[in-house]
């Protein structure tokens, strides 16, 4: 293993497809633009190649040969084709096991074991296709930046990268499940109608200072976050405090905090819900991930 081979397994399973052949094996990562302007007012498309470039020129040699690049409005496409025999593609499939795509992929035991710095290279890759920052994801202040991380539906996925985040020491925030009680807490949505606006992403949560431990290699957003994690610093200062004393926590190190009343929600028993946690309500998105296996 390498820090080279750790980025690209993240790559994949952060928004990875495999598709299989009697003979080859195709993997595609979809590079979302989640909007066409920076921070700054860029056009996010040139500074994504501009990233890409980067990431050919250190994948390559790992690969063997080209990476293909297209480029569309709001996504951009890395895509490799080899030999099922290929060493490579036998590595990768050793880590993904049959999944075909990121959507029923599970993280490795093996990831766990990896070096420190493979996990962080392993944790960048998957940042750099699922992650955003940007300063509407304040907390309440508008200091308060944090990083999003977007996993559609897959549930499992959601808990192995918070365990992985807790091996190098990076504390999740928050965790918006796309479970009724957390995206419909007060069945707003279901008495207009609308039963299933609950079933979104799940977004991680992770203060913009934290999460620079991991950073992204994508250039713009490695430019927002050193930006937004410095605001975000000096904002906590500014009230005569240590950002480490606050954003430095993981939910279980904290005092407990007061549960809020919510009504119970009619579509607890959907079948996209974990059958460990179906059929039940819960009123803090801690009580889901300790249930899933995140936890201390």
């Amino acid at each position: 293993m390498n820090t080279e081979m750790s980025y690209l397994l993240g790559l994949i399973s952060g928004n990875g497809e495999i598709k299989r052949s009697n003979t080859s094996t195709t993997i595609s990562i979809n590079v979302p633009h989640k909007k066409l302007q920076t921070e700054n007012n860029q056009d996010v498309r040139v500074y994504v190649k501009a990233s890409i470039t980067d990431m050919r020129a250190a994948l390559e040699p790992l690969i063997g040969t080209g990476l293909n690049f297209i480029q569309q409005a709001n996504y951009s496409v890395l895509s490799l084709t080899k030999q099922n025999d290929d060493y490579l593609v036998r590595e990768i499939l050793r880590y993904v096991g049959n999944a075909s795509s990121h959507e029923d992929m599970r993280i490795n035991k093996d990831v766990f074991d990896f070096t420190f710095d493979e996990r962080i290279y392993f944790l960048r890759g998957f940042s750099d296709v699922t992650g955003y920052i940007r300063r509407s994801n304040y907390f309440f202040e508008k200091y308060q930046h944090r990083v999003y991380l977007e996993i559609p539906q897959n549930w499992g996925l959601v808990v192995d990268i918070c365990n992985l985040l807790k091996t190098v020491g990076v504390p999740v925030q928050n965790i918006n499940w796309g479970h009724p009680n957390t995206r419909d807490g007060k069945l707003a949505d279901y008495n207009k109608g609308k039963p299933n606006s609950w079933k979104k992403e799940h977004q991680i949560k992770i203060w913009a200072n934290e999460f620079e431990k991991i950073g992204f290699a994508v250039i713009h957003k490695k430019q927002a976050l050193s930006e937004l994690s410095k605001e975000l610093q000096d904002g906590i200062a500014y009230t005569g405090r240590d950002a480490k004393d606050i954003t430095h926590k993981f939910y279980w190190d904290g005092k407990t905090s007061r549960r809020s009343s919510r009504p119970d929600h009619p579509s607890v028993n959907d079948n996209s819900i974990p059958t460990q946690i179906r059929g039940r309500n819960f009123t803090s998105w801690k009580e889901i991930a300790a249930e899933l296996g995140y936890g201390e």
